[in-house]
């Protein structure tokens, strides 16, 4: 959570050293997210081909919202999945709005599952943390087995506006979102069932958040923190074995030099 907090605010303790932004971020087995909406999906779909030619039993998890389930790109990769039969897992995280337009009025069929053709799709329920964590293990399990990929619905909603320049009401009202946060909020009903089942007490659950709250405190005092990044590493982590490289800048008086 440091290094994500600090990618936010440009820092140099950021995760991509503040050069990606929230829209960038990268691990071993994370691959960011991207400026153009669902072009991750064909590169989901490129990442899993990676995993079935290597035979290494890895699964790629393409993530993408309702407001890129219209892009033409996510049906070019739902083709090319089905053809090579590669293990992804396209996953429409549907929050019911997209940026702001309700999924009826931007989508013919919103029933977004049912748009692989060839691809099996699926529906649940994304409030549940349950029902994600039984869904993934099966799903993944069976394009394991050689299957080939799936598409997934899964069903959500944000409490929030799309973006700071969004308030989040001008499309739906005050009252759904409270009533959704209410009776659907995914971390209110997991807190419900650990003590019906009495996995914890309230106390228990209470002195965790507390926890959690602490995490997340630090974090953002780790990006308050961190320094800015430094102009000679706007020429760094450009290409690969090229350290000692002139690499220009924006214009052709601009030049650095490559380096770790």
């Amino acid at each position: 959570s440091s290094g994500i907090n600090a990618e936010y605010g440009g820092r140099s303790g950021g995760c991509q050293k503040g050069k990606g932004g929230s829209m960038h971020m990268y691990t071993e087995t994370l691959f960011g997210g991207n400026g153009i909406v669902g072009a991750q999906v064909p590169v989901g779909a490129g990442i899993a081909f990676g995993h079935k030619f290597k035979g290494d039993g890895k699964v790629c998890i393409a993530l993408y919202g309702d407001g890129a389930a219209n892009q033409g790109q996510v049906f070019e990769a739902y083709n090319l999945a089905a053809l090579f039969k590669v293990p992804c897992l396209f996953t429409c995280e549907n929050n019911h709005y997209g940026m702001g337009t309700s999924a009826e009025r931007a989508a013919a069929n919103p029933n977004y599952y049912t748009r692989g053709d060839a691809v099996p799709g699926i529906k649940m329920d994304g409030m549940n943390i349950l029902a994600v964590r039984e869904f993934t293990r099966a799903v993944t399990d069976w394009m394991r087995a050689g299957n080939g990929p799936v598409v997934a619905e899964v069903e959500t909603y944000r409490y929030y506006g799309h973006s700071m320049s969004d308030p989040g009401t001008s499309y739906r009202t005050r009252d759904e979102v409270q009533e959704v946060r209410k009776t659907k909020d995914p971390i209110t009903m997991v807190k419900a069932m650990m003590i019906e089942a009495e996995l914890a007490t309230e106390a228990e659950l209470k002195e965790l958040d507390g926890e959690c709250r602490k995490i997340i405190d630090d974090a953002t005092k780790f990006a308050r923190e961190s320094p800015e990044l430094e102009t000679h590493e706007m020429f760094n982590t450009i290409y690969t074995d090229m350290d000692g490289s002139r690499i220009r800048g924006s214009d052709s008086m601009t030049y650095g030099i490559h380096s770790p």
